[in-house]
């Protein structure tokens, strides 16, 4: 099995795959994955400490959107369910870095040039 500390390294989500948050009303495709948290001190302070999360996990980035709009959103992996509604991303940048694969999930694009 390994131990417990190398399993809290394994991100739980993969690159393409569809994910919503846990508390707010959004979705979306990841498209990089930190393997502990990377970004800045005011960023992290800027979440209400009772949600804000540990910074020892994996952090994902995600093409995003919520009702209105679509954005780039960061999260942690406390904060992130797998979305099952196999409803299409709206998000723009989607199409220009990923295929949608027979299932309805995403896979990176070639972006290889003959």
């Amino acid at each position: 099995m390994g131990n417990s500390d190398q399993k809290a390294r394994v991100a739980r989500f993969h690159i393409g795959q569809v994910v919503k948050h846990r508390i707010f009303p959004f979705r979306g495709v990841i498209f990089d994955i930190d393997p502990v948290f990377n970004n800045t001190e005011e960023w992290w302070l800027s979440i209400p400490a009772e949600v804000r999360p540990r910074k020892d996990q994996p952090f994902y980035h995600l093409f995003a959107e919520n009702a209105e709009t679509e954005y780039i959103a960061y999260v942690s992996e406390q904060n992130l369910l797998p979305d099952t509604s196999h409803e299409p991303i709206r998000h723009p940048q989607v199409r220009d870095l990923f295929v949608k694969d027979e299932r309805g999930g995403y896979r990176p694009r070639d972006l290889t040039v003959n």
